[in-house]
């Protein structure tokens, strides 16, 4: 009979299955690989079982031990499932934007789920990496599965996902897109495709409101806002995330999520979840700016079931303004036509009297900063204010004014996503590649709406 032993042995050697209604204007080839269909229904089964294995070999968890973990539900899940069959309890810590149906599902396995605000600092006590890191010193023959910084999440992929594609592409893949949340997924499989193939192009798809996007273009943390996709996107840079195999960040709007997880759906008969849709959204926005025939393998992190009360329900997405018409049908290049050519910007180690004099000859308020022509901030008349009315002087360099209250655009981005870095009070940067080709204020924004109007 040809049984598995237990329900950790199905893990992996999830399918993969080629696009056709979302990706069908694009020249790219798009596979999507349906981790949903794992059994704890998310690509987290693959870390999660490797954590609990390489705990057991390093004796940090022992028999009738106690697993805790900060998690979005996905993780939980995966560490859920091996609890379950080894004779582990588990403690999990949730923030409270997540689904009730990733709530219940962890304590449909006898888990204990602590709920902890989202719109909290990193560091905070209240934050659900502090409260994990407590639990886990508070509680007798425990142990913190740390994902954001345990190695062994991206080994299992480095062991397991990067081989899988390879075999199912028969090593014909070109570009592999993947969401980025610990970074373990991107990490771990990246490398084992970049050692079987350096030319593969490895690219991470970031909600707004992240950080990651912004770092990979700037180097820079800026400072993280709330989104309502689950799964991807971080506050924080964790360990398991490493840049060096990754070649592109695509960013995409909670909007944008949700409505190709919808279509997912309805269109191709695929159940994935929001940080699905973001995956897919993003990879066709990179084949639509490749313009050409590419392999391109998406991984679909999760089940569409975690999220009936939310992406699937009318009601929860009209009240969140996510079945409204898109008013922002242009490119942020089109509201750059209308602006003058001309980009007035400083470096670090400029003095205070040169931005002065910059700001009053050209009558503007706020400058990009740029080290070695890359952004890394932006300084406005507000700070040189402060700096001169709290006795700073005029030859002081501007290096500690420079703030990173800002986002990054490109030109190809639509206009809609504007709106939502204003409402977090950024402001708004735009390049090509590397180079700065413009800053676009709140009037330039009010203008560009109030004539589409």
């Amino acid at each position: 009979m040809k049984a598995a032993e237990n329900i950790l042995e199905v893990i992996g050697n999830t399918p993969l299955v080629r696009s056709h209604s979302l990706a069908k204007h694009v020249k790219a080839n798009v596979y999507l690989k349906l981790e949903y269909l794992n059994p704890g229904s998310s690509v987290k089964d693959r870390p999660a079982l490797q954590i609990i294995e390489d705990a057991e070999a390093s004796g940090q968890l022992l028999p009738g031990g106690t697993i805790v973990e900060a998690t979005s539900g996905n993780t939980g899940m995966g560490l859920a499932l091996g609890a379950a069959v080894k004779g582990y309890k588990c403690i999990f810590v949730m923030p409270d934007k997540m689904s009730d149906e990733k709530i219940k599902a962890l304590r449909a396995f006898g888990a204990r789920v602590v709920v902890c605000p989202t719109a909290v600092e990193p560091d905070d006590p209240r934050s659900y990496y502090s409260v994990a890191a407590r639990l886990a010193q508070e509680t007798p023959g425990a142990f913190l599965a740390n994902q954001y910084h345990n190695p062994s999440n991206p080994k299992a992929h480095y062991l397991k996902t990067g081989p899988e594609l390879w075999e199912q592409t028969d090593g014909e893949i070109d570009v592999f897109v993947s969401t980025m949340g610990t970074g373990g997924t991107i990490s771990g499989t990246a490398r084992y495709l970049k050692e079987k193939n350096p030319n593969i192009k490895i690219v991470g798809i970031d909600p707004v409101g992240s950080i990651y996007y912004d770092f990979f273009k700037t180097g820079k943390m800026t400072e993280a806002n709330s989104y309502l996709v689950e799964g991807f996107g971080e506050d924080i840079l964790p360990s398991t995330m490493n840049f060096e195999f990754v070649d592109e960040v695509v960013r995409v709007t909670d909007r944008e999520c949700f409505l190709a997880t919808r279509r997912l759906v309805r269109e191709e008969g695929i159940f994935a979840g929001g940080s699905s849709g973001g995956a897919v959204a993003g990879a066709i926005k990179y084949a639509e700016r490749i313009d050409r025939k590419l392999n391109i393998v998406v991984l679909l992190p999760d089940s569409a079931a975690r999220y009936l009360s939310k992406i699937f329900d009318d009601d929860w997405m009209r009240e969140n303004g996510f079945l409204d018409e898109d008013w922002g049908g242009g490119t942020v290049a089109t509201l750059l036509t209308k602006k003058p050519k001309r980009i007035f910007s400083t470096e670090l180690g400029a003095k205070v009297s040169d931005v002065i004099s910059l700001m009053k000859d050209h009558g503007i308020s706020q400058l990009p900063v740029l080290d070695e022509g890359r952004v890394v901030g932006i300084i406005n008349e507000t700070d040189v204010l402060n700096h001169l009315l709290e006795n700073g002087g005029r030859d002081e360099k501007i290096d500690d004014l420079v703030e990173t209250q800002f986002a990054i655009v490109e030109p190809s981005n639509r206009i809609g996503l504007i709106g939502q870095f204003f409402r977090q009070n950024k402001i708004v940067i735009v390049i090509d590649g590397k180079k700065l080709v413009g800053i676009i204020t709140k009037i330039d924004f009010i203008d560009y709406v109030s004539n589409q109007i």
